[in-house]
């Protein structure tokens, strides 16, 4: 499982013209999932993400979460993660998740996120073709893979 963490100042993701979900302050996670990919990666990489100290505190250091900060999430499904560029021009998505593996996941990934932040996490639409925008704080831009451990 991939997550791709933009800080925003605000992100919105809009389908068919219409706003799906909206933040202010927070952050923008860009989900991908792949079919080896368990709820224990769900688990670890919620919990990573609601921790992250990377807002500034007082003197301006990376020092907070989105927690701290009482920020919030938007979280979109993003197969595009798991593109393999390496033969030709044209990538290949087969190592992203089928939507049999990969909507529940998505799902209890979501579900987690709002236990762990004790509020409402707004997100996109799985397999939607969505249009997502976003004013990055910093900028700051963050990859974190579920398989990286360490």
């Amino acid at each position: 499982m991939i997550a791709i963490l933009q800080r925003t100042q605000e992100a919105a993701v809009h389908i068919a013209g219409k706003c799906k979900g909206r933040i202010d302050k927070g952050l923008l996670v860009l989900l991908g999932i792949t079919h080896d990919d368990t709820q224990q990666d769900v688990e670890w990489l919620v919990t990573k993400i609601v921790n992250l100290r990377i807002f500034g505190d007082a003197e301006g250091k990376m020092n907070l979460s989105v927690q701290d900060i009482g920020g919030n999430l938007l979280i979109i499904s993003q197969f595009t993660l798991f593109a393999s560029t390496q033969k030709g021009n044209r990538p290949s998505f087969t190592e992203a998740a089928r939507p049999e593996i990969a909507i529940p996941l998505y799902e209890s990934f979501i579900t987690l996120a709002e236990q762990k932040m004790g509020k409402k996490v707004e997100t996109g639409e799985f397999g939607a073709d969505m249009q997502v925008s976003l004013l990055n704080d910093g900028p700051v831009t963050i990859s974190i893979d579920s398989k990286n451990k360490k």
